[in-house]
């Protein structure tokens, strides 16, 4: 029996008012790049995050420059609808469901926001490991370093709350 390939979760970043994406946008599809392609097979990817501020959405923005490294379209799933992390991980919920029983799920985002991405992951009942972070802009320079921490402090519980409130109600 075959090995399914794993499946890589990028959430999303901003794109830039010219449609280009931000560099925190490039360094978590690089870091999913990094990990993807020395799978074997080589890994599935699915890009996250509605249209922002800017267009194009963030999951197309994604699928650009995978599909700009090399990466062929059939292994790229967007995920164009989800518009924060909480949204993001229910639509990957759904999609999940469609890949084969084994699929490995792999989460590609900055260090400071994978403690949250896979605490809801696990919340919702899938084991997923995060992809290596990428040390991108949103992890450099003292302040803006713990702007993004401290963000997260009430995002955790809440987030959690809401997941743990999905399942309560089978929506996941």
């Amino acid at each position: 029996m075959e090995t399914p390939p794993a499946a890589v979760v990028i959430l999303g970043a901003a794109v830039r008012p010219d449609g280009t994406p931000s560099p925190a946008l490039r360094a978590r599809v690089q870091a999913a790049l990094g990990w993807g392609e020395r799978q074997t097979p080589p890994a599935l990817y699915i890009p996250t995050g509605a249209i922002g501020r800017h267009p194009p959405a963030e999951s197309v923005a994604m699928a650009a420059i995978l599909m700009a490294a090399g990466v062929p379209e059939a292994r790229i799933l967007q995920e164009p609808t989800g518009t924060d992390t909480f949204s993001s991980v229910l639509a990957c919920l759904a999609l999940l469901r469609g890949l084969p029983p084994g699929t490995e799920l792999r989460v590609a985002t900055h260090r400071y926001h994978l403690p949250r991405c896979l605490l809801l992951f696990r919340l919702a009942g899938v084991a997923a490991r995060a992809v290596p972070p990428p040390a991108g802009p949103a992890e450099t320079g003292q302040p803006r370093r713990w702007f993004w921490r401290l963000r997260e402090v009430p995002a955790v519980p809440y987030d959690a709350a809401l997941v743990l409130w999905a399942r309560a109600r089978g929506r996941l």
